[in-house]
């Protein structure tokens, strides 16, 4: 099973997406900042990354640079309602996918399940 750690300061909109993506089979953690993510990207190992941009104390593009230095395998999504603006500076994580709000929750499914399925077919399960 596919491990998710997904940060997202909006209570609702974090369980709503917690538990779509547990319903159809990945293991979610879920925390609503990004101080509160990272300690858990070092003790333990997840496939993926989903996280809010915009979000207190961390954001989300700080906290995927921090997750791709300590594991480099990591896949990171951004879901955010502010893409355009917070990705003009050009400050990245490599080879992030980025969905932006509003979406529907089968979007945002079928993007992991694609995230996941790419890797799998280059092997880097």
């Amino acid at each position: 099973m596919s491990r998710i750690l997904l940060a997202e300061d909006d209570q609702s909109m974090r369980e709503y997406l917690a538990r779509a993506l547990e319903r159809v089979g990945y293991e979610v953690v879920a925390v609503d900042c990004g101080t509160k993510a990272l300690p858990l990207l070092e003790e333990g190992k997840y496939d993926l990354l989903l996280t809010d941009i915009v979000m207190p104390e961390m954001d989300g593009i700080e906290l995927a640079q921090k997750a791709s230095a300590l594991d480099p395998a990591i896949r990171v999504m951004f879901i955010t309602g502010f893409a355009a603006v917070a990705l003009q500076a050009g400050r990245t994580a490599p080879e992030a996918k980025l969905l932006s709000k509003p979406f529907h929750l089968k979007d945002l499914v079928a993007e992991v399940d694609r995230m996941f399925q790419t890797e799998d077919q280059h092997g880097r399960l």
